[in-house]
């Protein structure tokens, strides 16, 4: 019965942690939309990505226990945000315009800390999250560059995140323009740390749970 009631428990909260992680970066990749102020939502949106990756992805490998796990977690999560970028498409934007955020390779980077150090968990937190948080803004920012033309082709179509009355008489320069890659890969040093030893310490509690 233990046996049984772990693994749906298990299947239960892998796609509640992604599916949720995966709506509150639902619009993760949609820097452009935001023409005025584009690379302060890159960095604001790196941050999200990375917490939301760091957390999830570490819950479910340590609780697999397996390298690997992450990885297919992010591929979990790239999936369920290529279908609901399906929307922009459906509207009519181009495919070249859709940007789906890059977690796999950061994913990746996760495991390979998981298993380098012999899945020592402190490692993890230490190693993977440092690895995790600096790799995604770069990544997403390869990402971002493939865009064809995207300040000509965000201005053929309205912007639906920002009513007019907010939209910025100038485009707005400042600090988060200069680096907004640096900027993001600065906050993920530090920030998914934590959030790698919450995915461990939400693991814990899931074992306690289901052993009670």
């Amino acid at each position: 019965v233990m046996v049984w009631l772990r693994r749906c428990t298990h299947y239960l909260f892998i796609v509640v942690v992604a599916v949720n992680s995966t709506l509150l970066t639902i619009n993760a990749g949609d820097y452009i939309f935001y023409t005025d102020w584009a690379w302060t939502s890159f960095t604001v949106f790196s941050i999200s990505q990375t917490l939301m990756l760091a957390v999830g992805a570490t819950y479910y490998l340590t609780f697999t226990g397996v390298p690997g796990t992450a990885t297919y977690y992010g591929l979990i999560m790239t999936v369920y945000t290529w279908v609901a970028k399906g929307a922009w498409f459906a509207l009519g934007y181009p495919y070249d315009f859709i940007v789906t955020p890059i977690w796999l390779p950061s994913a990746m980077l996760l495991d390979l800390a998981y298993w380098a150090t012999k899945r020592n968990k402190h490692s993890l937190i230490l190693f993977g999250g440092v690895l995790v948080g600096m790799s995604l803004p770069l990544f997403n920012m390869v990402n971002l560059i493939t865009v064809a033309d995207p300040l000509e082709t965000a201005f053929k179509y309205p912007r639906p995140t920002l009513p007019p009355y907010m939209t910025p008489i100038e485009p707005q320069v400042g600090k988060f323009y200069n680096s907004p890659v640096a900027l993001g890969a600065g906050a993920g040093a530090v920030l998914p740390v934590t959030f790698t030893a919450l995915g461990c310490k939400l693991n814990t509690w899931t074992y306690r749970w289901m052993a009670a």
